[in-house]
């Protein structure tokens, strides 16, 4: 969590594969349908669909917005972002968002608060949205406005990589390959910080169903190439919501978080969501010990709210495959050690010591380096580029293991 080579420079990431969780995590049960001879499990509220079901909108609000989606090409808005700036497949399926889904082979569609969105690279060098649900009484700059701060345009990413590559050979190498354009995102709290309570000790494919489980509660934008997408709920909305139906639903143990946490959010002063916003403005230290006080949050998910929401740039959430890029190209001396959470607080340091105040950015790029899908970024010949990319990069986002914090 395919591209046409000649919109962009390096072989792209597609789609988020069905296949099972990542070998290199312990097997989780299946969740398969009972065989014929026995009785279905009854869902005790039919508004949450179990995971591996498809959340069904209200009957009168349904439409489908397949065919915007191919039609004229007048229907897309140009952007003028290049994609040294904002690499699609370098940005929206690599694990910081789980709300983006391919609606066909180049066009990445996905909400963005109410807005429901398709991009894709329009021509070699620059990007393209379609507004699907466009709101008569809301003007495109308004659109536009939400784009820009939902992808960071305001970060140069262009300079960014230039300084990290010459800070750092092993990013040198990857940005040689990449070509630009892995952004970090930049959420709405309340938005991530429910996504990542779905994540720990999980893999792509079923956090992005148990996302899609609690968007449902949310406002139906519409439906694009077969799937429904929401607008992500308020954590009012979410307080109608009962552990028990989370559980019948697949979400096991964090059930009892993602309750914990809307309980939590609503007894903050102003409110959770005010809350969330304010802690934009604090310390990352700071962010860090105020998200660890909600149920199921610990430091690396919070480092992850941190960095893909409340703008803390050298927030660096460390797992397994960060803790071996900083052992193979930070602290070498720590190699063969076993990871604690003294150690996480030196791996993070040594990040922002090598790249200073967006570090964040360069872990995302080296993050990606890492998977075992890195062969996708290497050049490779052009007869077997298409097969190689289709296989290969298929495996980046389902192989992004998600530890708890």
């Amino acid at each position: 969590m395919a591209i046409n080579p000649s919109t962009i420079h390096m072989k792209s990431l597609p789609s988020i594969p069905s296949s099972s969780p990542s070998p290199t995590m312990p097997k989780r049960p299946r969740l398969t349908p009972p065989p014929p001879s026995t009785p279905p499990p009854q869902n005790p509220n039919p508004k949450i669909p179990l995971i591996g079901s498809k959340p069904k909108p209200k009957p009168e609000t349904r439409r489908s917005l397949t065919p915007s989606l191919v039609g004229s090409s007048s229907d897309w808005t140009p952007l003028p972002i290049p994609i040294s700036e904002l690499s699609l497949p370098l940005t929206l399926p690599t694990g910081q968002s789980f709300r983006w889904r391919r609606t066909s082979a180049d066009v990445f569609t996905g909400p963005i608060g109410p807005h429901l969105l398709s991009f894709r690279h329009a021509s070699h060098s620059h990007l393209s949205f379609l507004h699907h649900n466009p709101n008569p009484n809301l003007l495109l700059p308004a659109v536009r406005s939400a784009i820009d701060g939902y992808f960071n345009v305001h970060v140069g990413l262009a300079e960014l990589w230039r300084e990290f590559a010459a800070a750092d050979e092993r990013f040198a190498e990857l940005a040689g390959r990449a070509g630009g354009g892995a952004r970090v995102l930049r959420q709405d709290p309340v938005e991530c910080l429910f996504q990542f309570l779905c994540s720990s000790n999980n893999n792509i494919k079923r956090i992005e169903k148990m996302v899609e489980v609690l968007a449902s509660y949310g406002e139906y934008l519409g439906n694009v190439g077969g799937v429904d997408f929401y607008e992500f709920p308020t954590v009012e909305r979410l307080a109608e919501v009962r552990e028990e139906e989370l559980r019948q639903a697949g979400f096991g143990y964090r059930a009892k978080y993602v309750v914990g946490t809307v309980k939590a959010l609503q007894a903050k002063p102003g409110g959770g969501a005010q809350w969330l916003a304010s802690l934009r403005g604090l310390e990352l230290s700071e962010v860090i010990d105020s998200l660890c006080t909600l149920p199921g949050v610990g430091p690396k998910v919070a480092a992850c709210i941190a960095l893909f929401s409340l703008d803390q740039h050298h927030a660096i959430p460390v797992d397994t495959h960060v803790w071996q890029i900083a052992t193979r190209y930070l602290l070498p001396e720590l190699a063969g050690s076993r990871l604690t959470q003294k150690l996480c607080s030196q791996v993070s340091e040594a990040f922002v010591s090598r790249f200073g105040k967006y570090a964040g950015w360069a872990q995302t790029l080296l993050f990606i380096g890492e998977l075992p899908s890195q062969k996708v970024i290497v050049d490779i010949d052009d007869e077997t580029k298409s097969t190689k990319r289709k296989r290969g990069i298929k495996k980046v986002a389902e192989l992004v293991l998600l530890e708890s914090g």
